[in-house]
Formats: C-alpha cells, structure tokens, sequence
C-alpha cells in the first residue's frame, strides 16, 4: 500500500483511456484518497470515469483558463481534506495550426493558448494547493522530453519544454517546504489526446525499434502509471526537479539498431 492515507488531486481525467485514470486507478488500489478535477463539458466525461474508479468520488470544476477557478479550488479542496499529500498534473492543449509541421506559421494567440494551458496551468495548480500541502508532498506532471526539435510537436514541444523548466523552477521554490516537483517523459500512448497529434501512429511504430525495453503506445500505460505512483509516494524523498523517463529507454539511444553491409564488416583475423 504506497500510498496509504495519502490525498491525492488528480487533473485530466477524461475517460478509462486517460492516463491520468490509469494513475488514479492505481493511487486508488495503493490505498489513497482521491479527488478529480473537470470542467466544461467534458466534465461529464469525468464524472463518468469517476464512478468507474470508485462509487461516490467527486469532481470539483477547474478550468485552467479561468484564472477565478484556481482559489475556488483552494476552497473547495479546504472543505473536503485538512491537507493534500500529492498532485497529478495531467494537462495540456494546443490549436490545430500550433501542430503538424506549421511552426513558422503559427500564430500567437495559438501560441499563448497552448502555452497557457500546458505550462502555465502548473505553476498556478501548484500555488492553488500550496496552502493545503502542509506536510510536504509531490507534484507530478505528465511531459513528453522536448530536449529535442521533434516532427509534427512544434509549438506544443516549445510549451513541454517551458514546462520541465517550470518544474526545476518549482521545485527550487517548493523544496524548502518540503515539496517535490517531477516530470514523468512517456514514450507515445494511445490515448485521446495522441489522436489529435498528426503523424503520431509513425512516431510509435518508430519507437519500439529504437527503446532497448521496446515499447507499446497500447500497453504501456500500466508502467506509466506505476511510476506516477512511485513518485507520488514518499519513496524517493530527495529527488525533485527531475525528469523521469518511462519510454522504454528510447531517450539513450542515438539511433535505432542497425545491421552493417557485409563490406562494412572489420575483417576476419587469419585462421577463422
């Protein structure tokens, strides 16, 4: 039980495909409390998935484009919990024309969307629950290693890259009061936001042949997940600031295993 007694904020679930549920689902069996976030219309999604996870747990409303939504959720998380132990920031969005190899094109108010809602939203989720994160604890958001220019990411890989600044920025922040800040890079998954992604089923073909672990886009939420939990957890009580890899070990390798011509091969010592 990693996570017993632990109060869990849990952002971006939308439906069982959601690897925000994924995390939950297993925070849930690791004994936590959970409470999850929604908004709009796709909060009935939420709610939907929340009755699946466990009967009777609650969505509070929060759109992170509302900057009024962010002390009423300090309000409402003050009502429910005398503390919250960890939070999952599993967020992100960016306009059609900020995706898809338009980079140069892309205007600003795209830009300011995308970067609003994917990297800003965590600085504000963080303050939004620093007053109830008394006891120390964890913040976790879901990254995608933009280290790299990658094709079709564009401007969402500028705003992933702003986002694992913004953690080792927190984290220099919140460490004194005992609060960690980490990054979870996962290779590609199929999940419903990856379908808005263009080009994204050739990305994954191409990773499994690269990641010595190999990779599923399908069947690897369950590691993901894991790991969330693990960083959520009170295991790794001096990491903070990192980014931490569950892509199958793809981010180590230069280039995918490649078979030399027999030309190119060193040649034989005499006698063999």
């Amino acid at each position: 039980m990693l996570l017993q007694g632990k109060k869990l904020l849990i952002t971006g679930v939308l439906t069982p495909q959601s690897l925000a549920y994924g995390i939950a689902e297993h925070a849930l069996a690791q004994g936590a409390e959970v409470l999850l976030t929604g908004f709009g219309r796709a909060k009935s999604l939420t709610e939907r998935s929340a009755k699946r996870l466990k009967p009777g747990m609650e969505v509070l409303e929060l759109d992170v484009t509302n900057s009024a939504h962010f002390p009423a959720l300090t309000d409402a998380l003050r009502q429910r919990w005398d503390r919250v132990d960890g939070v999952l920031h599993s967020i992100a969005f960016a306009p059609e024309d900020a995706l898809g190899g338009n980079f140069l094109n892309t205007p600003w108010e795209s830009v300011q969307t995308a970067f609003r809602i994917s990297t800003f939203s965590l600085k504000e989720l963080s303050v939004a629950c620093l007053p109830l994160m008394t006891q120390g604890g964890s913040i976790v958001t879901l990254d995608f290693d933009n280290r790299v220019a990658w094709p079709i990411y564009d401007w969402m890989g500028v705003c992933k890259a702003a986002l694992e600044s913004t953690v080792r920025y927190l984290a220099r922040d919140l460490g004194p009061k005992g609060i960690r800040v980490n990054a979870l890079a996962a290779g590609p998954l199929s999940t419903i936001a990856a379908k808005g992604i263009p080009g994204f089923k050739a990305l994954e073909r191409g990773w499994g042949q690269q990641a010595p672990l190999g990779w599923s886009a399908k069947d690897s939420h369950d590691m993901v997940a894991r790991t969330a939990c693990a960083l959520l957890s009170d295991w790794l009580p001096s990491t903070t600031g990192e980014m931490i890899h569950v892509d199958g070990g793809y981010h180590a390798i230069g280039a995918p295993p490649v078979t030399p011509d027999a030309d190119e091969l060193p040649p034989k010592p005499a006698g063999e």
